[in-house]
């Protein structure tokens, strides 16, 4: 088919955009849909799956409306999708149930039973704690407990990613690339679980329940007619396998190697580095698949990282929002003036951005230390920026520890990594260059890779990426400020979650949350 631009779908967590690049990596046009979630109750994080596809449609047919002449430049359509979102879907691919997004936190009440051999495994190892956690995390053994009647009209269990590439090729197909969440997957091996794997055992899932996967790159099918109608492209068109959006904003920024660490200052802030050998950052915890075939992406998490610089813009930012709306600026780029006169450490204050528990830490809480008289909402806005500075640092260094590679320039992806403040922390704190790519929609970049190899736009994964990512602009750390971070991480914050983890307990057992 001919064409020269790619269409790439990114179903993020706050938005849907569609997104035309070509295949020097060059964004020539943008449709965007907002999100609103729904929660019928508290800790519940779901969307309607149907209006998932809806807003990629109404993005795509936004871009058509800006730019009709390139409707007929379309090569092919590539998604890329927020990770670990289940849609359960009969036997006509109809979602039965809200998508369970991976912001629940939700429970199972009921959890299959291992074998005995595997529970011994696993008590004697020490991650029986773990398993279970997997287990009661697990959609599919939720819906399994609390709504036996639709789980036994299931036909497969779906992430978003294999949602969306259903509905544009009619096919259940999904790339390796997004494989995150709480499903029979092989981390190691890539691929669904072996028959004789512990996790069939583990999650209310039959091997039928599940997608084909492909390698990124990979041609997944084709446009069909009724999709076609739906997102204004020609049927036929080429869908190749993307990846999660982690993983294609890995790639988007270029970081193909584990010496370049990408950071994602998004709604839950990573850092990554990408390798061909299979490396746990955290003891249990695997890599995930990359966006590039046969490789892994070491990361380590902060769960709802920038998703704090959001709440602070809600609780504390109504004069920056409101110039913003009457300058038509950013709040952002006021929040950015607003923390130009605070030194760095923010006069003491320390955030550690622990804001909600995970697997590594089931009872952890945000804490902010160090208050006095002369703090304002100011400092408080820097002591964000820089806690999660921190965080990523602590994870940076696990993971150079882990695969023996020093981490020698970072390149930050997501909505945080406009602010120039964010930038310049972020080097100060790492002690390293820190660099911002030449597009803001790294996620929607990296799955294009994936459909320009795909497509023989370009020879190699490596062509790609030498033609298709760039830096803007770099941040060069400033050395007095690097040197009183590096004793402020060294000697303040690197001690304080073992010094208030008791705490953290007492907190639990007092007022019930975290629940256990």
């Amino acid at each position: 088919m001919p064409g020269d631009l790619i269409l790439a779908i990114d179903n993020g967590t706050q938005s849907v955009r569609a997104l035309l690049f070509d295949a020097r990596g060059v964004l020539h046009a943008a449709g965007r849909v907002a999100l609103q979630y729904h929660q019928a109750q508290p800790g519940w994080h779901e969307h309607d799956a149907e209006e998932f596809w809806r807003s990629a449609c109404t993005a795509c047919l936004q871009v058509w409306d800006q730019a009709p002449a390139l409707r007929g430049r379309v090569a092919g359509i590539v998604v890329t999708a927020q990770r670990g979102t289940i849609v359960a879907v009969d036997r006509d691919g109809h979602p039965l149930r809200p998508a369970i997004t991976w912001l629940d936190q939700r429970t199972s009440p009921q959890i299959p039973r291992i074998a005995a051999p595997w529970r011994a495994a696993f008590t004697l190892a020490g991650v029986r704690r773990t398993v279970e956690y997997f287990q009661r995390e697990a959609e599919a053994n939720w819906i399994a407990a609390c709504e036996p009647e639709l789980a036994r009209r299931v036909h497969r269990y779906l992430l978003l990613s294999g949602f969306l590439n259903f509905r544009l090729t009619g096919r259940y197909a999904d790339s390796i690339g997004a494989q995150v969440g709480y499903v029979p997957f092989d981390f190691k091996r890539l691929a669904w679980a072996s028959a004789r794997d512990w996790k069939w055992q583990a999650l209310r899932m039959e091997p039928s329940m599940l997608p084909e996967l492909l390698q990124p790159g990979t041609t997944l099918g084709t446009l069909t007619p009724t999709a076609a109608a739906q997102i204004g492209v020609a049927a036929g068109t080429p869908v190749v396998a993307g990846a999660a959006d982690k993983a294609a904003e890995v790639l988007g920024a270029g970081c193909v190697e584990p010496s370049i660490a990408a950071l994602s200052f998004g709604t839950t802030a990573t850092i990554n580095v990408t390798t061909d050998r299979y490396v746990e950052a955290q003891r249990f915890i695997p890599p995930y698949p990359a966006a590039l075939p046969h490789r892994y992406d070491v990361e380590v998490q902060i769960f709802r990282g920038y998703w704090m610089v959001s709440w602070f813009k809600e609780q504390f930012g109504q004069l920056e929002r409101d110039a913003a709306a009457r300058t038509g600026t950013t709040a952002e780029a006021l929040f950015d003036a607003l923390i130009a006169d605070v030194p760095a450490g923010s006069m003491g204050l320390m955030l550690q951005p622990y804001w909600s528990p995970g697997l590594r830490m089931p009872h952890a809480k945000g804490a902010i230390v160090g208050f006095g008289d002369v703090h304002t909402r100011a400092h408080v806005y820097r002591a964000i920026l820089e806690g999660l500075a921190y965080a990523l640092r602590e994870g940076g260094e696990r993971i150079a520890r882990k695969t023996r590679i020093p981490i020698r320039a970072l390149r930050v992806c997501g909505g945080g990594s406009q602010s120039d403040a964010a930038m310049q922390i972020t080097a100060d704190v790492f002690g390293l260059p820190t660099e911002r790519p030449h597009v803001y929609e790294t996620s929607g970049l990296g799955a294009a890779i994936d459909a320009a190899v795909g497509l023989g736009f370009h020879a190699s994964f490596a062509d790609a990426v030498c033609a298709m990512t760039r830096v803007q602009r770099s941040f060069t750390p400033n050395p007095a400020m690097q040197a009183r971070y590096d004793a402020l991480y060294r000697r303040v914050y690197a001690r304080l979650y073992d010094r208030l983890v008791p705490l953290y307990h007492a907190i639990a057992e007092i007022v019930g949350y975290p629940p256990k």
